[in-house]
């Protein structure tokens, strides 16, 4: 299969209040951003080279709606247990204490946070499998 790139696009309420969870607390980096463009304003966050981003857009004068639910996810693997613990650790500093999770799996080798839109995002402390 050729090389596939994954962007998760979604509206938000607060670009920025957006950009601190994902870049302050999760190490995303800011790829883009883009102003009025056919009345929406976006960012896209990543990691330079990694075949997945995020976008996140506001459009003006519309307000957008909260999560669904509380089971809406991002799970991100990290098998190595010290660099689980400094990624939780990251979000903790920066402002983001973990909530615990719908699904009770995804607490017992992980831990979940919530975005400012209601979306969450879990660290999961173990290898991604099929």
């Amino acid at each position: 299969m050729d090389t596939v790139k994954l962007r998760v696009a979604r509206p938000a309420r607060d670009l920025d209040a957006v950009v601190r969870f994902y870049r302050d607390g999760l190490g995303f980096e800011v790829l883009g951003r883009f102003e009025d463009h056919a009345g929406f304003d976006g960012v896209m966050l990543g990691h330079p080279g990694a075949p997945y981003h995020l976008e996140f857009t506001v459009e003006r004068g519309h307000e957008a709606p909260r999560a669904p639910s509380e089971d809406h996810l991002l799970v991100f693997y990290v098998p190595d247990p010290e660099a689980w613990s400094e990624r939780v650790h990251r979000m903790e500093a920066a402002g983001f204490p973990p909530v615990p999770s719908r699904n009770p799996y995804w607490d017992s080798n992980g831990k979940t946070f919530e975005d400012p839109d209601g979306y969450r995002v879990v660290l999961q402390r173990s290898a991604w499998s099929r």
